[in-house]
């Protein structure tokens, strides 16, 4: 290689970990070519979670719901979740929905050679048939998003390709306003695409 190459030794830190983690997240199975696609690990420790079991102390004002199946969201915000609640709730393609608070349902990423857990927002039931899991996020600036964006669309590919847990998807939205387009976009291009592969209701 020639100037201007910038030259490292990758065994040497801090490069190593950095290409253990690009290696690491980029490196798919060739679904179109017949390799069996990715599938999740799951703890062998403990079953499903459900939101039976959350049970935990506040000192946050909570905000009461109608469609959750607890009777109140638990806000990590002084507006912004509040809102986000209220769009999700009030949406008429919305069976159900929960706060990720006290649910343990987390989504691991590398970031920097170590990983972390990536807590999305909300957790949405579609009303679509079959019925979508939505893991909706609402996020004002991160500087991880593009990295927790990109290890929530291979978890959720990882899981839709198991299958045990049903279908699932992931959208991101950064003003509450678009929260209930957001949904709306999420429910119609999944009963499209059943429609597309004709798995669409008769």
């Amino acid at each position: 290689m020639r100037p201007p190459a910038d030259l490292k030794d990758l065994g040497l830190a801090p490069y190593y970990p950095w290409l253990v983690e690009i290696l690491t997240e980029n490196i798919r199975p060739d679904t179109a070519g017949g390799e069996a696609p990715e599938i999740p690990r799951y703890e062998s420790s403990r079953g499903p979670g459900s939101t039976a079991e959350v049970d935990f102390w506040t000192s946050r004002e909570p905000r009461e719901v109608v469609k959750c199946h607890l009777n109140y969201v638990v806000p990590d915000t002084q507006k912004w979740e509040q809102a986000a609640a209220y769009y999700i709730d009030s949406h008429t393609a919305v069976d159900a929905f929960v706060k990720n608070s006290g649910l343990g349902f987390a989504i691991p990423y590398l970031h920097n050679g170590q990983m972390h857990d990536y807590i999305p927002d909300f957790i949405i039931w579609l009303k679509t048939e079959p019925p979508v899991h939505l893991i909706l996020e609402t996020k004002g600036y991160d500087p991880l998003e593009e990295v927790k964006r990109a290890a929530a669309e291979r978890w959720v590919d990882a899981v839709n390709a198991e299958g045990s847990y049903g279908i699932w998807r992931y959208s991101i939205v950064k003003r509450t306003t678009d929260v209930a387009d957001a949904i709306t976009i999420v429910a119609t291009s999944f009963e499209e695409e059943l429609t597309r592969n004709g798995k669409g209701q008769s």
